[in-house]
């Protein structure tokens, strides 16, 4: 699963984690701006980014809430061993109906989208996920940019009070993704020739060199 997130946003995307960019652009958030004041002047992920760099569209009126009513179904998620235990439970063979679909969307905006702090599911997003898999619509690319947002947030107070960072959670990916595209030529790599995630497996224990290359959602 880690290796085809690309694909579950609809089309290939191939490139690297680069932590030491994402630590050092931290620096620059400005919490009052929402943006990275560099010296060129600010700059900050728009919606337009959003639907550039993931194919999310940007026009679903903001008629819904992520949280405004309480899921149908139930999902078991502690105790259960993580993300491959979730997998391992409800993986089935046959026509994949409603229940099915929710599950999978469960994991991809939990895992994949938003990158919640917890190490495995949560029912987080159980309400958003049954209406996805009713062919229901909301402003998904909103939250997406409210959760980039909140997270770089968070990233400044902790370095403000001098603080580690620790696992946040959250959609780095974006940040990373961002990043590259807008400073590819100022850092002298050939975003195109560039390739993401890695064929790695979930137990690969990564060395100090591989640190700034690592998959961002793994």
């Amino acid at each position: 699963m880690s290796a085809n997130w690309t694909s579950a946003l609809g089309y290939p995307l191939p490139i690297w984690k680069d932590e030491s960019l994402l630590i050092a652009a931290s620096y620059f958030w400005s919490d009052t701006l929402n943006a990275f004041v560099f010296g060129h002047g600010p700059a900050s992920p728009t919606l337009a980014d959003v639907l550039m760099l993931t194919g999310l569209e940007i026009t679903t009126t903001n008629d819904s809430h992520l949280f405004d009513s309480k899921p149908e179904r139930k999902v078991e998620t502690r105790s259960i061993g993580g993300w491959s235990g979730y997998i391992q439970k409800y993986r089935k063979t046959g026509p994949v109906g409603q229940r099915e679909h929710a599950i999978f969307l469960n994991m991809w905006l939990d895992k994949f989208i938003f990158c919640s702090q917890s190490a495995g599911p949560t029912y987080v997003y159980l309400s958003a996920v049954e209406k996805l898999a009713n062919s229901g619509r909301f402003a998904l690319r909103q939250y997406l940019l409210g959760s980039i947002y909140h997270l770089l947030h968070q990233v400044t107070e902790k370095l403000l009070l001098v603080q580690p960072i620790g696992n946040l959670g959250g959609p780095w990916w974006f940040i990373n993704m961002w990043l590259s595209v807008h400073m590819h030529k100022r850092l002298g790599f050939d975003l195109f020739a560039q390739r993401f995630p890695r064929d790695i497996a979930e137990d690969h224990e990564l060395v100090d060199e591989e640190s700034t290359t690592r998959p961002p959602l793994n």
